[in-house]
């Protein structure tokens, strides 16, 4: 079956006679991707990273200053200093350490059980209609665009605006919530480029929630969100909703997760390797 519309064709056809997609098949593993489900298993990918990293976090710290911190850490999270150590991002990590990497780690760290599981919850809510509107794969490049364009927004905020609130950006900065912006901000896009007044709605419901938690929550990183939101909205535009997605984008989104590991693997590595060379 093919993998974007789901019509039958066969393992060695080079284009669906249906959609155009190249490589409907897959290679004939179309129908075991497809069991995954619309976002062929992003959701599940990102919520187990994202409480593995949080797990190897605290894991770290306990190691470095005893379980006697364990209680603290499990209640307030990780400080600040510890979240810059993993991956974080923000005006410090990137202009006093230019830890560029970090608009792609920061995402997959949070700064607390809650925070962990409310980013993970509106996760789930959200990517599976992106996914099905878009693909899997340039749902992939959306979130990976919030996050890059929400933290770089932050951090330039912070470096060079008045620290004051709803002003000033974030000086040492995570969470998934930016790339999660990013895909409300697609839905936007699918809104305006459809004319479906219920993908407007929904995405308006989104906004309505990024700004009633800014306004409430005091250590809100608001740039962030809105960042993530204008990048997931762009790169909706770009990719296009209206058309079917193709076997680039999949290869782009493949690039776009490869990059994201391997900026919190270069992070863990840089922290080992600094404990190392101080001892």
């Amino acid at each position: 079956m093919c993998a974007s519309c789901g019509v039958l064709v066969g393992v060695n056809d080079d284009a669906c006679y249906n959609c155009g997609r190249t490589n409907p098949s897959l290679w004939g593993f179309s129908p075991a991707l497809r069991s995954l489900g619309t976002d062929l298993g992003f959701v599940p990918f990102v919520m187990g990273a994202c409480v593995v990293i949080y797990a190897l976090v605290v894991v770290a710290i306990v190691g470095a200053n005893g379980t006697e911190v364990l209680t603290q850490v499990l209640i307030f999270g990780p400080s600040g200093r510890a979240l810059t150590v993993f991956g974080a991002s923000g005006a410090v990590p990137l202009f006093d350490y230019y830890d560029w990497w970090t608009v792609l780690s920061a995402g997959w760290l949070h700064a607390g059980i809650l925070h962990l599981g409310m980013n993970m919850l509106s996760l789930r809510n959200l990517a599976p209609a992106v996914a099905q509107i878009f693909g899997p794969g340039r749902m992939v490049i959306i979130y990976t665009a919030g996050a890059v364009v929400g933290f770089t927004a932050s951090s330039l905020a912070g470096a060079f605006l008045p620290p004051i609130r709803f002003i000033g950006g974030g000086q040492v900065t995570v969470g998934a919530s930016a790339s999660i912006a990013g895909l409300i901000g697609a839905i936007l896009a699918y809104g305006h480029s459809s004319g479906s007044g219920m993908a407007r709605s929904y995405a308006n419901q989104g906004i309505l929630m990024l700004l009633v938690i800014g306004f409430v929550f005091p250590n809100v990183d608001n740039w962030a969100h809105f960042g993530g939101f204008a990048g997931g909205y762009f790169a909706a535009k770009v990719l296009d909703p209206l058309k079917r997605e193709r076997i680039d984008h999949v290869l782009i989104a493949i690039g776009c997760l490869t990059a994201s590991m391997l900026a919190v693997a270069w992070s863990f590595i840089s922290y080992a390797l600094a404990v190392v060379a101080s001892r």
